[in-house]
C-alpha cells in the first residue's frame, strides 16, 4: 500500500529578538583573551534534551581564568533568570564597576 513511517522531529523557538538587539555592540571582536581577571565575562546557555523537554543550562565565564563563575540551570529561557544568574555573578566577584559581557548573537 505503500505505507511509510515518517519521523517528524519536534522544533522549539528558543531565540527570540529582544526590543534592544539593533543597538548591541561587539566590543570583543572575538578578542577572547583579558589581560586582567574581572574585566571580561562570557555567558552561554546550553539546552539539554530531557526526556519531555528542555532544560536550559546558563553559565557565566570569566575569560581571563576559563572558570565558570555563576550557572544556573531552569525550564525555560526567561530573562528573569539571566538577570539574577549575572547579579550573583556580580556579588561572587564583588564586581562594583563595569565589564564587557559577551554573548553570542547571530545578529552581531
Amino acid at each position: 500500500m505503500g505505507i511509510k513511517a515518517h519521523y517528524v522531529k519536534s522544533w522549539t523557538t528558543t531565540t527570540r529578538d529582544s526590543e534592544y538587539s539593533d543597538q548591541l555592540m561587539n566590543y570583543l571582536d572575538e578578542h577572547f583573551n583579558s589581560e586582567t581577571p574581572n574585566a571580561r565575562w562570557c555567558i552561554d546557555t546550553t539546552y539539554i534534551s530531557t526526556r519531555n523537554r528542555f532544560a536550559y543550562l546558563t553559565s557565566v565565564m570569566d575569560l581571563y581564568s576559563r572558570r565558570i563563575i555563576a550557572w544556573d540551570l531552569s525550564d525555560n529561557l526567561e530573562v528573569t533568570n539571566v538577570v539574577p544568574l549575572i547579579e550573583r555573578a556580580k556579588r561572587s566577584r564583588g564586581i562594583t564597576t563595569p565589564l564587557i559581557m559577551y554573548s553570542d548573537n547571530s545578529r552581531l
